[in-house]
């Protein structure tokens, strides 16, 4: 057995050696050191199949059912899927491989992995942990409403199926014939959701009060997501398990179900028709790299966090893949689920796929439970179809949470622990100021200032955030140097692909479609209402929340370091993370040791015990091997 001390010549002193001197209990950390107590190691998954049940939960949600279908019609049917696939590659999986290495290799949140990697670009992170945090108050709303509509499934007949209903206007009509309607019919699905679930005004300058059923509904998805997450990765790992793999089955079921209806294989052949011409148009391209970056949840920092909790030798790379793989072959699967149901209705309106086809809240709550409502056993498939939206929900959601509560907890668990004494008050905390934060979306304007917080907060910031983010890990840090960390994890180097994607495509398309969404920039709208100038300033205001952090955390990296503007700006450009690919060491600078075998240089763990070098955590076998 090899000794767990080296002394120099000439001396008695024990020195301890950190990577075999250890207590019997304590766990091995290798990588960077987070900041903890000491003694107290960093959570962990318990298993691999729980860190991926995990991110597909959180990279499969609503936008694969209610976006993806129709972006693929609008954009070139099949032809799409061809840019699709494409940016896959060049954009998507490139930069899960990034946001996954950077979390698992820094052990932290998005806020400190990018304070490690380059302290001047922190606010990148920052920003998305903000960004996350205002996702995460209006996102549980549509759970709300997923809620609302499952207690409603259990009647027959369903409630939207009919004209007979308090709520119901003179305009209300069950005919399916479009050419006997006139242009003010409404459908009683359609009124449902506008008159009895949202109780909509005439406009965000007649906003109202929260409505009590939707508040109390609320209150519950509030606390299905805390039961979730409680204790940390810990409960989350298990509740994965059944609301990542449920939904499946409940999408596998409609699908069957789906097929068989009359019209169906119209709306499948209207998918899937290719449009070949609009693969020469930009905007098809950007569509297809946007559905991937968004898709995947890049810079929202939920990749980072979820990674951040991952044995440092996990193999990131095949977890990748198999994410990006189960993502797009989820989003297909809803694609043809929802527009075989589409080419029904079309069959029943006399009319085109389409004229009925559409995206977003008004596909999940209108068009398709209208669809519902015709079917035999329909309070069967409606329950089917809100437990499903309501687990795709679910999933995103308290992964969305788990990186606030990671961010707080990573850089203030001193005080977490002084005052808040568990973490699970930490979590309580976090989910009760979200709901109430949340309330504002329930009340009757509430739905115009949903719509106006998503379009601002995550289509128009986003892009921003991303695109630093990126120039701080590709082009600061170093494609190359994060390979070099990549290798000193799992002992194989990344592909040149990914490298060169690193460098240069992913940063570009990203910028491309930042710049693209400026130049196509149109006020947002709900419907046929245009919003006020004072509130297109609100929108602003909450876009500008996120982007505001940039300027603050490199005003705060600069404070921190010593010297002018010039050697501050330099100094907060390097990263605190040890270059350790390129280390080296010189006899005269450690002494000489004393080893069995005189003729071998010590080892990196020899010399990091050392009291004249700084501690450091020991380097992977990989690494040792090399120096």
């Amino acid at each position: 057995m090899l000794s767990s001390v080296w002394t120099q010549p000439g001396r008695e002193t024990r020195v301890r050696d950190p990577m075999l001197d250890k207590e019997e209990d304590e766990p091995e950390h290798r990588g960077p050191e987070h900041n903890m107590e000491p003694g107290e190691p960093r959570d962990q998954w318990a298993r691999k199949a729980e860190f991926l049940l995990a991110m597909v939960g959180y990279a499969v949600g609503l936008g694969n059912v209610w976006r993806f279908p129709y972006l693929c019609y609008k954009s070139g049917g099949g032809a799409f899927l061809i840019p699709y696939f494409i940016m896959l590659f060049l954009c998507g999986i490139p930069l899960l491989y990034m946001e996954l290495a950077v979390g698992q290799y820094t052990q932290q949140g998005p806020v400190g992995a990018l304070g490690k990697i380059c302290p001047l670009l922190k606010g990148a992170g920052l920003a998305t942990v903000v960004i996350t945090f205002i996702f995460s108050t209006y996102y549980n709303v549509i759970i709300t409403w997923a809620l609302y509509y499952l207690f409603n499934s259990f009647q027959e007949p369903l409630p939207w199926a009919s004209c007979d209903n308090p709520w119901n206007t003179g305009n209300c009509t069950t005919g399916l014939n479009r050419s006997l309607l006139h242009n003010d019919s409404t459908s009683p699905s359609n009124e449902f959701f506008d008159h009895n679930v949202l109780e909509i005004s005439s406009g965000i300058d007649d906003f109202g009060v929260p409505q009590w059923d939707l508040s109390l509904t609320l209150l519950l998805a509030w606390i299905i997501v805390y039961l979730c997450i409680f204790k940390g990765v810990k409960s989350t790992g298990k509740v994965v398990y059944f609301t990542a793999t449920f939904p499946y089955i409940v999408l596998i079921a409609l699908l069957i179900r789906g097929v068989t209806l009359d019209g169906a294989v119209d709306g499948i052949v209207y998918f899937l028709r290719p449009k070949w011409h609009l693969l020469g148009t930009a905007e098809v391209w950007l569509n297809a790299a946007a559905q991937n970056f968004n898709s995947i949840g890049i810079a929202f920092g939920g990749c980072i966090a979820l990674s951040s909790y991952n044995k440092f030798n996990n193999n990131v790379f095949k977890d990748t893949l198999m994410i990006a793989c189960i993502n797009s072959a989820t989003s297909l699967l809803a694609g043809f689920a929802i527009f075989s149901v589409m080419g029904y209705m079309a069959f029943l309106q006399g009319t085109t796929v389409e004229e009925v086809a559409t995206q977003g809240p008004g596909l999940a709550f209108v068009v398709y439970p209208q669809a519902i409502a015709t079917m035999p056993v329909s309070p069967l498939w409606a329950i089917l179809f809100f437990i499903m939206l309501l687990l795709l929900g679910i999933d995103s959601q308290f992964c969305t949470v788990e990186v606030i509560v990671t961010t707080l907890y990573d850089h203030f668990h001193p005080l977490i622990r002084k005052y808040l004494k568990r973490k699970e008050v930490l979590v309580l905390l976090v989910c009760c100021v979200s709901y109430l934060l949340g309330l504002p979306n329930i009340a009757q304007g509430g739905m115009y200032f949903f719509q106006l917080i998503d379009f601002y907060a995550a289509a128009i910031s986003l892009m921003v955030i991303a695109f630093f983010e990126v120039v701080a890990i590709s082009w600061i840090y170093g494609a190359n140097r994060l390979a070099r960390n990549i290798e000193e994890m799992t002992g194989n180097k990344p592909w040149l692909y990914f490298i060169v994607c690193w460098y240069g495509l992913s940063p570009i398309l990203i910028g491309g479609i930042m710049i693209f969404g400026f130049i196509q920039y149109t006020p947002v709208r709900y419907g046929d209402y245009y919003y006020p100038g004072w509130g297109q300033a609100i929108g602003w205001v909450i876009a500008s929340l996120s982007i505001i952090c940039l300027p603050i955390g490199a005003i705060h990296a600069m404070l921190k370091e010593k010297g002018g503007f010039v050697e501050r700006f330099m100094a907060s450009l390097k990263s605190k993370i040890p270059d350790r690919g390129s280390l080296t060491f010189e006899p005269e600078q450690f002494g000489s040791y004393r080893k069995e075998n005189p003729t071998l240089p010590p080892s990196y763990n020899d010399i990091s015990g050392h009291k004249g070098f700084p501690s450091a955590p020991p380097l992977s076998p990989v690494q040792e091997s090399a120096l």
